[in-house]
This record gives C-alpha cells, sequence and structure tokens, in this order.
C-alpha cells in the first residue's frame, strides 16, 4: 500500500510534464516494434532513424494543435477519447504524406502497424492513468474515513449520472449509493454506474427502508415545484437526511464539474412552498430605468439591495443608494461595483430619512427621477415596545421624503408597503398604512406619481423565521413556534423586487398595487418538514417550544387578494389595485402633526389612540400576559395569577371552559391568598352554557354585561383571535381584556 501511494504521489505531482512524454514514448515504441518483429530493419538503418524523428515530430504537434494536453484526463469521457483518437489518425495521415511527397520509402506494413498501435495505446494509457489517479484518491483518504454512509439517488437523469461520476472519483463524504429511484418506467429495473434504479417515488419509504438509507440525494434539476414538493414530503417521511442538487447544475458538463457533490445544499423553503416562482415581464423595465437617477432608500437591506442589483443591471443614469446603516450599504456598494465597475454611477450616502435637513440637500443636489422607498422600521413585537420610533422613522421619514419629492419634480415615488398594513393589529402595520394614506393623498395634489407595493413574508429578508429554524434545527433545538395554526404568505426576494420595478413602468398615481400569493403555509408544519429533511425527528430529536402570539403579532395574516371585488386586475399577471378608500386630507394631515407631539414626549398610550383613530382598520391587541404553558403546571400558571393581580385586576370572567380555565381554577383555590376572583366562565358552546366547572358557573357571552367583573381572561389559545372579535362587536372596553396564552 505505501508503495502505491508512494507512486501514485509521484504521478500526480508531475501529471503536468507525463502526457506529453508519454506520447512520444508511444510514438517511438509504434514505429519501431514493426521494423524489431520483422527483417524490415535490414534494408535501411539512416532511413529509419531519420523517419522516427519525423513520426514523433508530427504525432507531438498535432497532439499539440489539437489541444489534447488541455484536458484533465482524470475526467475523460467519450469526448476526450474520441478527441485523442482523431489526433492519433490525423499524426499518421500527416506522417505518410510527408513520406511520400519527399519520396522516403517505408513499407505499407509499418504504416498500418504504427497507426493501429499508437492509437490504441495513446487511448489505453489515458484510461489507466485516470483509473490510478482515482484508485489512488480513494487510497490516499481511506485511513481518515469512517463507516460508508447509505445514499439514495432520486431521479435517473444525467445529473445523476454526473453525481455518480463525482463519488467514484472523489468522495470524502463516504458515500455508498445503494439505489435510485425515477418515476419513468423504462428506467427501473436497469442500472447507471452499476446502480440499480429500483422504483419510482411511491416506493421511497419502502426502499429506504430495504436499503437502510440515511440520506438522500435529490437529483431532478428541472423538476416542476409542485411535483417537487410531492417528493420532498415523501421524502420527509423516511427519516433520512436530504439533500438537493441546485438547478443550476441541470446545465454543467463533465468537464467543467469539479465538485458537484460539494455543492449539494441542504433543503430550503422554496423547496416546499409547493408553486412555480411568479415571473413578470419586465421588458420594459430597462425602458424605463435607463438614464433616469434612481434613489433607493433602505438600500442596504434584504429588499433594498435587491432592487439596487436589479436597476444597476439596467442602465441608470445614476444610483444613489441611500442607508442608515452603513455595513449593509457598504457591502452592495463593493458588490455593485465589482459586477459593474465603472459603467455605473452610482454613490452611497449614509443618513436617516428622519433628517430632514440632510434629505432636502439630497433631493435638491441630484435631480432625482425616481424614488424607491424601502427604508422602515419592519420588527413587528419591537415596534409594539416601541411605538414612538416606528412613528418617527415610518410615517415622518416617509413624509420628509413625500413633500420633497413633490417640492423637486420627482417624475415617480414608489413606496414599499406590507401586507400587515391590512386591518393591522400592531403599530408596525398600522404605520404602514398611514404611509399608504399619505401617498395616495399627495398623488392628488402633485405632479409626482405616488404608488405603493404591497406584499408578503420574502424568503431569506433579514429577520425571517426560516434562518432562525435553521440556527435552532442546527444547535439542536429547541424550535420556537409562537402558534401551533399561525399561517403566512411567503414570496421570494425576486417575486418581490419584481413586483416593485414592474409595477413602477405601469404605475399612474395613487395607485395600491397587491399580489394574489396563493394558499398560505402553515408554520408548524414548516418546521416539522425542515427538521424531518435534515434527518431528525420533531419532539424526539428535536424540541418544539409554542412561545405564543408576540405583541401585535395576528395569527392568520390578512388575505392580500379579498373576494369583497374592491381589486381590480391589471395587465400583470396575478397582480391587483386595491381600490382607494377615501381619505379626509385635513385630518389626516392634522393627526399626524399630533402624533409626532406625542412621540416626542414619548406619550405611549396618546401614541395608540391617535393611531386608531386615524386608521379606522387598527385594532389595537391588548395588553397581555405571556405565559408558555406548552407544558401546562400550577407554577407558571400561578405566574400568570400573579401578574393580571399586578394590573388591578381582581375580579374575573374566563373565556373558555377548556383545560387551562380548569387550571386557573385550582390554582386559585390552592393558593387561597391569591388575591383573584373568579367570578364565572365564558363559553360558546351551547351544551356547556348552564353547567358547571369546579363550583364555576359556564355563562353566554350575552351574560357577560351582568357579571359583576374587573377584566376577562381569554383561556382558549385556539380561538382567542375570534374571541377578541366577538368581545369588541359587543363594546367590550379592550383594556379590559387578558390574552393567556395556552395549548
Amino acid at each position: 500500500m505505501n508503495v502505491y501511494l508512494s507512486f501514485y504521489t509521484i504521478i500526480n505531482k508531475y501529471r503536468k510534464y507525463i502526457p506529453p512524454l508519454v506520447d512520444i514514448f508511444i510514438a517511438i515504441i509504434s514505429y519501431i516494434i514493426p521494423y524489431l518483429a520483422t527483417d524490415i530493419h535490414n534494408v535501411n538503418i539512416a532511413i529509419t532513424g531519420n523517419s522516427l524523428i519525423l513520426y514523433v515530430f508530427a504525432y507531438y504537434i498535432v497532439f499539440m494543435f489539437l489541444k489534447v494536453y488541455k484536458y484533465m484526463w482524470r475526467y475523460s469521457g467519450i469526448e476526450d477519447i474520441f478527441r485523442c483518437l482523431k489526433a492519433s489518425i490525423l499524426a499518421n495521415i500527416i506522417f505518410i504524406a510527408i513520406t511520400k511527397l519527399f519520396n522516403i520509402d517505408i513499407r505499407l506494413f509499418v504504416y498500418l502497424f504504427a497507426l493501429a498501435l499508437s492509437t490504441l495505446m495513446s487511448i489505453g494509457i489515458r484510461i489507466v492513468y485516470r483509473a490510478l489517479l482515482i484508485i489512488g484518491k480513494r487510497q490516499s483518504s481511506a485511513p481518515i474515513l469512517t463507516r460508508e454512509k447509505n445514499i439514495m439517488v432520486i431521479g435517473a437523469g444525467q445529473a445523476t449520472m454526473m453525481i455518480l461520476n463525482e463519488i467514484s472519483s472523489n468522495n470524502p463524504q463516504n458515500y455508498s449509493v445503494k439505489c435510485i429511484i425515477d418515476d419513468e418506467d423504462n428506467k427501473i429495473g436497469r442500472m447507471i454506474n452499476s446502480v440499480p434504479v429500483v422504483g419510482n417515488t411511491d416506493s421511497i419509504i419502502k426502499m429506504s427502508k430495504k436499503y437502510k438509507i440515511e440520506e438522500i440525494i435529490f437529483s431532478i434539476p428541472s423538476i416542476d415545484k409542485e411535483n417537487k414538493k410531492r417528493i420532498l414530503d415523501i421524502c420527509a417521511k423516511t427519516g433520512c437526511k436530504l439533500r438537493i442538487l441546485p438547478e443550476i447544475y441541470s446545465l454543467i458538463t463533465n468537464e467543467t464539474n469539479n465538485d458537484l457533490v460539494g455543492q449539494l445544499r441542504d433543503v430550503q423553503l422554496e423547496d416546499l412552498l409547493g408553486r412555480e416562482e411568479i415571473k413578470l415581464e419586465c421588458s420594459w423595465i430597462n425602458k424605463y430605468i435607463k438614464n433616469k437617477t434612481v434613489l433607493v432608500t433602505g438600500g442596504g437591506g434584504s429588499i433594498g439591495s435587491e432592487i439596487c442589483r436589479q436597476i444597476a443591471m439596467n442602465s441608470p443614469k445614476y444610483l444613489i443608494i441611500l442607508d442608515i446603516y452603513e455595513n449593509n450599504a457598504y457591502l452592495i456598494q463593493q458588490e455593485l461595483m465589482r459586477i459593474h465597475g465603472d459603467s455605473l454611477n452610482m454613490e452611497v450616502e449614509i443618513a436617516s430619512i428622519r433628517d430632514k435637513a440632510k434629505m432636502e440637500k439630497l433631493f435638491s443636489t441630484r435631480n432625482i427621477d425616481i424614488v424607491f422607498h424601502a427604508a422602515a422600521h419592519k420588527h413587528v413585537p419591537l415596534m409594539e415596545k416601541n411605538p414612538e420610533e416606528a412613528i418617527k422613522n415610518n410615517i415622518l421619514g416617509t413624509l420628509n421624503l413625500v413633500e420633497l419629492s413633490d417640492r423637486y419634480n420627482v417624475e415617480k415615488f414608489i413606496q414599499i408597503s406590507t401586507d400587515k398594513a391590512v386591518n393591522p393589529t400592531n403599530i408596525m402595520g398600522a404605520t404602514k398604512r398611514v404611509c399608504e394614506m399619505i401617498i395616495q393623498s399627495y398623488d392628488i395634489i402633485s405632479k409626482t406619481d405616488y404608488v405603493a407595493v404591497r406584499f408578503g413574508n420574502v424568503l431569506g429578508s433579514n429577520g425571517s423565521v426560516i434562518p432562525l429554524f435553521m440556527d435552532q434545527i442546527k444547535a439542536g433545538g429547541p424550535v420556537t413556534i409562537t402558534h401551533e395554526d399561525i399561517t403566512r404568505y411567503f414570496m421570494t426576494i425576486p417575486e418581490a423586487v419584481q413586483l416593485v420595478l414592474r409595477a413602477a413602468t405601469i404605475a399612474e398615481g395613487g395607485e395600491i398595487f397587491v399580489l394574489d400569493m396563493g394558499e398560505p403555509v402553515k408554520i408548524k408544519d414548516l418546521a416539522y418538514n425542515l427538521i424531518r429533511l435534515s434527518g431528525l425527528e420533531p419532539e424526539v430529536d428535536i424540541e418544539i417550544k409554542y412561545t405564543g402570539l408576540r405583541p401585535g403579532e395576528k395569527l392568520y395574516e390578512e388575505l392580500l387578494i379579498t373576494s369583497d371585488n374592491n381589486q381590480t386586475s391589471t395587465v400583470i399577471d396575478k397582480v391587483f389595485i386595491e381600490e382607494p378608500i377615501p381619505v379626509d386630507e385635513t385630518i389626516l394631515f392634522d393627526t399626524i402633526k399630533n402624533i409626532e407631539c406625542a412621540a416626542r414626549e414619548l406619550d405611549r398610550e396618546k401614541i395608540f389612540e391617535l393611531m386608531e383613530k386615524l386608521v379606522p382598520t387598527y385594532k389595537r391587541t391588548t395588553n397581555c400576559v405571556e405565559v408558555d404553558v406548552y407544558r401546562l403546571t400550577k407554577e407558571n400558571v400561578l405566574e400568570c395569577v400573579e401578574s393580571i393581580i399586578d394590573k388591578g385586576h381582581r375580579n374575573v370572567l374566563l373565556y373558555g371552559a377548556g383545560e387551562v380555565a380548569e387550571t386557573i381554577i385550582e390554582v386559585v383555590r390552592d393558593k387561597k391568598d391569591s388575591g383573584l376572583n373568579i367570578v364565572a366562565i365564558a363559553d360558546d358552546n351551547k351544551a356547556k352554557i348552564g353547567t358547571e366547572m369546579l363550583g364555576c358557573k359556564i355563562v353566554s357571552k350575552d351574560s357577560i354585561s351582568e357579571m359583576n367583573h374587573e377584566a376577562i381572561i381569554i383561556t382558549s389559545y385556539t380561538y382567542e383571535e375570534e374571541i377578541i372579535k366577538k368581545l369588541m362587536e359587543i363594546g367590550y372596553p379592550r383594556d379590559r381584556v387578558v390574552r393567556f396564552f395556552g395549548r
């Protein structure tokens, strides 16, 4: 073994020089052997010596001319063998032509023998050389390898053949491919590189057990999203780790692929969405952006930076990237400089949109044509705790830009909005709704076209839940989910930016563009699939922890496309225009001034009060007591009870006659000095009304007003949003509702 490894090391070290020397040696042997094997060598030794030099020279020059030595032998395939065959035949033909031209007497037997032997040897030696390199690589890495890992490959196409070839030549993971799965019946029962195609996708679970599969490689780059999700859902049931071949590799050839296995990636949310990425017609974008000065606020963020990338590709006259966070702004600046060089006129401004003086200077000196406004505070729970910052940045900062765009004759202003502006339950969504109201109001009085583009959660954006899940899985858990029934709409960053740019080209002013995003995704199912496709089992290998809805968070996001016919279609497929809601401009801007004063004075209650008046659809969630009842214990319920008392609530009603209510009653009775008095339990189940739970009467919601109490504690985790809505309908004071997070 040591001798073999030493030999392998030597040929590997000098492999650049070995091929030409080997071919020269082949040419010499191929030409001399027919002379030595017969009595031809007695004819004319001098002529033989000169013709040998001529033969070797012709052989080497032709191989160099056809660039045979440019290709790596370890990746030799049919094309390389054919190239070598062509070079050998051409070299012999040229040699024959030269000898005939100069009347060098060489017998036909020599020509034929040299042609056949040189061709066979030049091809054969390359095959042997490649085998030595592959075997040597395996042997040299063998001591550090652990046991083999059983692999299943899904897909019996060109990509799979490339993967198998790569594994056979370079296998640091010690993969042992046991079987291949494919849905084409004519492939089942056949083999690729000695690996059997054992069945279709319906047999994935069965075959994973039969062959004791540990990891599955998904190798169908060209598959549609719907079928891809179907297969991934099956793979999730096997308990095997899943790796996916990126789509780009469907176009890679054997010559350029050096580490295909190393490019396999883990499963991503895009793989689980089950819908095709929305592609919008973008041919008009170049015409619209070309030779325009464009300002992108929040240009270093996930959406803003992608807008900058797309704009940079469409020949703007000038691109201005504005951001308060210098690190992100620097990164996108360096990226665009690296890609576009001096062909892109670009500058980066580090500033806050709140700084009106700085914004004034920017607008007055740059002659801006288009503004893409992506700068905003977007984190819902943080803004609930810091509402004045949401006001100052989202509302006042936007108002600065809107006013300056009007004053300096900006052609078009595009506001990046959010689905959380629809019937908002949090201050962040409410401020974004105010921004929409501002631009629609200004569009009426200004020459500038103001437009908003509204979309849902963006995959890969800063603060997205998906990277959090992946990090939690890698750390061994727990994976935290706010609620087991929570759902969200998702779209990719390219989809979002295409919508923004395409909307800008057709906007006439005053529109709010929204996107039909298909079906919502249940976050619990998403987390479970990500865990399973990592080769782990939820609630066995990875703990699932339910933390409760965060302040201002909805259980279900509002549909962007509603069914009440208040949207109109556009020339862009799946893109609609939300019909504007009439706004009293005087009330709007007067209220904004009052909200600004409240924000400066840090009067948060006043902020919430004014925002509810300004945005009629804004329904603020109550201040709530949070307790993790994923593991329902009397200790954490007691903590909750004490927090309720601290808020001044002593005589309370419970809403929801379930397990959580029962536990609260037990805790209050066990701790007689708790100070909390449970008056009754309200419930919507008619079968329960009139009965008792541990001595507490169960009543209907219509009887609530008759009960002497100070607050209602919602103890139904699943239906809390519906219960709050019912309480608001009967006029129950919002500040007397306590949301108790239970399961």
